[in-house]
């Protein structure tokens, strides 16, 4: 779904930093830091940010490249859903984050549950794992990995977050404008598939 100028961008990106990360030879690294200079370009030239902050924000990783994981907590409270207002750009969104380092999958999703709506959760099982570049998500400089992991309250109370300013439950019929950053309307659609059929099988792609 993502527009062809964004996946070559991309590509050549990941095909740079594999050639800076391991490559030797002096004439091959000018090549490759040439191959980033051009991912860059089409980036600017799509995006009309500045050549610095795409290097910064796009090309600034060393080592092999691979997808970013973001972590979504999918939590029901009498058939309805919780979501949470973010401050950046006024949609609503599932609690998550970025994956972090020393911390499981689960534990993320239960961190960010508390941070963002206040509710103590356990994990309970993985609903979902999504590549981002196949749903109507909007263009992302990143290759994301989307991991959907249901979960059930124990404890706490609404309280906002650093990055959020409300905490609702929504019923599948009444959902508010979406962050589609972080999640689409069929995602959401997904999540309640899963409230409707417990024993469906992972979603995967």
């Amino acid at each position: 779904m993502e527009p062809k100028w964004l996946e070559w961008a991309k590509q050549l990106q990941s095909i740079a930093q594999a050639g800076l990360t391991y490559s030797k030879d002096v004439y091959d690294l000018e090549r490759f830091e040439e191959i980033r200079k051009i991912s860059i370009e089409i980036m600017s030239q799509h995006t009309n940010v500045d050549h610095k902050t795409i290097k910064d924000l796009f090309a600034n990783e060393t080592g092999y490249a691979t997808p970013k994981v973001d972590i979504r907590a999918v939590v029901f409270r009498y058939k309805k859903i919780l979501m949470v207002r973010e401050k950046n750009d006024g949609g609503w969104s599932l609690p998550g984050g970025w994956g972090d380092i020393g911390l499981t999958p689960s534990e993320v999703a239960v961190k960010e549950v508390k941070e963002e709506s206040g509710f103590d959760v356990k994990a309970l099982k993985l609903i979902g794992v999504l590549d981002k570049k196949c749903h109507p998500h909007p263009p992302s400089p990143y290759h994301v990995y989307k991991l959907f992991i249901q979960c059930e309250i124990i404890g706490g109370q609404p309280k906002t977050g650093v990055e959020t300013n409300a905490v609702e439950f929504f019923a599948e019929d009444e959902l508010p404008p979406l962050s589609i950053e972080r999640n689409t309307e069929s995602q959401m659609e997904l999540a309640f598939k899963y409230l409707h059929n417990p024993n469906e099988t992972v979603y995967f792609d």
